[in-house]
């Protein structure tokens, strides 16, 4: 039997979801054997690849840096998984909504700052006008909320998913 080629995204979020991802502790020894990690922190690939069979995708979509690779994610998944309340509602990075993307950019580069006090060309990928859950820049297959979800409901998911079957989150999990 063939592993599962699994892959994870961190767009605009602070990394809690994978800290919760390797909470797993013991029971990654139980996966193993049956993922193949192809993507993610933790993997040293630099595109994201082909082919992928399940994908976790941590935060939300807030620059266009994130929906070109949101978009790619889709396209290369057969299943696809928000994770976390930012993928799945906006949650925190959303929070920036009710200022406009340049008014924002001048706030954190400029105002009060006394050195180099402009917003940068380079190296910091152009903000949309607004950050949304993946739902709204992509097809999402499942919803797992919390922040982070618990370590126990990301194992469950993958493993029901490995099992052929998709996974209640009844009573599994829940937004905060």
């Amino acid at each position: 039997m063939s592993k599962a080629r699994v892959a994870t995204v961190w767009l605009d979020g602070c990394s809690g979801c994978h800290m919760s991802l390797l909470d797993l502790d013991e029971a990654l020894i139980d996966l193993a054997p049956k993922i193949e990690l192809v993507f993610g922190p933790l993997v040293d690939a630099q595109e994201f690849p082909e082919g992928v069979d399940v994908t976790l995708v941590e935060g939300a979509v807030s620059s266009q840096d994130d929906l070109q690779l949101a978009q790619k994610v889709r396209s290369r998944s057969k299943f696809v998984i928000a994770l976390g309340d930012c993928a799945v509602t906006g949650n925190v990075p959303s929070m920036r909504n009710q200022i406009p993307p340049k008014q924002l950019l001048e706030r954190i580069y400029v105002d009060g700052v006394n050195v180099n006090h402009r917003v940068p060309a380079d190296g910091v990928p152009a903000l949309l006008k607004q950050a949304v859950p993946l739902h709204e820049a992509i097809r999402v297959d499942l919803h797992v909320p919390g922040c982070p979800p618990p370590a126990a409901a990301i194992g469950y998911v993958l493993t029901e998913l490995l099992a052929g079957r998709k996974p209640e989150l009844t009573g599994k999990v829940k937004f905060g």
